[in-house]
């Protein structure tokens, strides 16, 4: 996602090098780049028009003070022009009410289904609510299974009526979380290939009949320009309060996301960025923005971390990292908070620079981890405390008990004292970053 086009404007802004004033000959070739770079990407031409105005506009004739790089100067104007483009702000979904209700809509293929049980696993983790699913597609086939299969794999329950009629199940389905004290309640609505009233009718009457705190409509990011005309069709016969860009850590281009807020108005609240039921991140305007521009998203890997690492733990790992007291029993809690934090690959990707260093296309084979892990797991606890007692017999019922070969086990522990030493010397100052 972005990659390509981020490439482009970043080489883009690095020819305006070296130059004291910025003037309309200098940055004519940057501006034509960023032109087609945006365009190559699927975003509207008429967002891509006035996105390359502005930047033009803003940056003609600006002095670039002794302090300030000229491509710092141009940078600065992208990015700001990038996050108005996203929305500037970050759009919450609602959850401050005693009991939220939104609805879930979306055409047939966009991922409504595994949005909801997303969602619902999203607010009761982060939000602490007891959510309910509701199903009420009762056209496509087993999408009443796959919720229910969905709601069981995350323990939440799924209200359903089986083929009974949409109008009637939201309803029941009210009362049914008013007697069970759900106080959030998820409602997956029927699609279609295309849209239809016949659909817009049956969401219409839903709508009037529960009254929703939100409406959200659920996109398939991989749909390009075509998003914005479903979109004016659904905002023409409900208020859609936001949306939902699926299947962003696909091949998409990306550009839907530079189109819809500029052209719509309705903010993007989420992005869809794996197919994992907590692979759903709120969708912030300005980081987005320094991930196109390879700045990277610390933030957004500092709240993941949070919210799946014991900050107990972590303090006691840090603790004796600067003690030098880090083992391997260490080094395997270490590794098993990483997994909480999903495909390893994915977080290098918001690394600042991770597409200039070559690491954001960078693939971690699970199964080397589970190597590791296997290897770990097969020393003592005394052995795991103390590495230096391993010898060569030691080494060898290790390697037959982990399924692996002596050569993996001596490479684990030289591994193991390297990075040791490294957090020594960090811990002590004496280590030499080039920067």
């Amino acid at each position: 996602m972005f990659e390509y086009m981020g490439d482009r404007i970043s080489n883009a802004i690095k020819n305006i090098k070296g130059m004291g004033r910025i003037t309309e000959d200098n940055i004519s070739d940057a501006i034509k780049e960023i032109r087609i770079a945006l365009l190559e990407a699927d975003v509207n031409y008429e967002v891509v028009k006035e996105f390359t105005k502005k930047v033009k506009e803003k940056a003609l004739g600006l002095d670039v003070s002794k302090s300030l790089k000229p491509e710092e100067v141009f940078l600065k104007i992208v990015k700001d022009e990038l996050v108005e483009l996203l929305g500037n702000d970050y759009t919450p979904l609602v959850v401050d009410k005693k009991q939220t209700i939104i609805m879930l809509v979306g055409l047939q293929g966009s991922g409504k289904t595994t949005t909801c049980g997303k969602i619902a696993n999203l607010v009761r983790k982060k939000h602490s609510k007891k959510p309910l699913l509701v199903a009420c597609d009762i056209y496509r086939p087993a999408a009443i299974d796959q919720l229910k299969e969905i709601g069981s794999s995350l323990n939440i329950p799924v209200f359903s009526k089986g083929k009974e009629n949409p109008r009637i199940i939201v309803q029941e389905a009210l009362l049914y979380a008013n007697e069970k004290n759900h106080d959030y309640i998820i409602i997956d609505t029927a699609g279609r290939l295309h849209i239809d009233d016949e659909l817009m009718n049956e969401l219409s009457d839903i709508n009037k009949a529960i009254n929703p705190n939100e409406i959200i409509l659920v996109l398939d990011a991989m749909m390009g320009q075509d998003a914005i005309n479903v979109i004016k069709g659904f905002n023409n016969k409900l208020p859609i309060s936001g949306t939902i860009l699926t299947k962003m850590d696909g091949n998409t281009k990306g550009g839907v996301a530079l189109s819809v807020r500029h052209l719509t108005k309705i903010p993007i609240k989420f992005v869809g960025d794996s197919e994992k039921l907590d692979g759903i991140s709120e969708f912030y305007p300005i980081r987005m923005a320094e991930r196109i521009l390879d700045m990277g998203d610390i933030l957004s890997i500092a709240e993941k971390a949070a919210s799946v690492i014991d900050e107990d733990e972590a303090s006691n790992l840090a603790k004796k990292m600067e003690r030098g007291k880090f083992d391997l029993e260490d080094f395997l809690t270490t590794m098993k908070q990483i997994k909480k934090l999903g495909p390893l690959e994915n977080i290098l990707k918001m690394l600042p620079g991770a597409r200039k260093a070559g690491i954001s296309d960078l693939k971690i084979d699970e199964k080397q981890m589970a190597h590791v892990e296997a290897i770990v797991l097969s020393m003592t606890p005394y052995e795991r405390a103390h590495p230096e007692v391993l010898k060569m017999t030691r080494k060898q019922r290790i390697a037959k008990g982990s399924g692996r070969d002596v050569a993996e086990v001596n490479r684990l522990l030289k591994q193991f004292d390297s990075m040791k030493d490294m957090m020594k010397k960090i811990s002590s100052g004496k280590m030499n970053f080039p920067f």
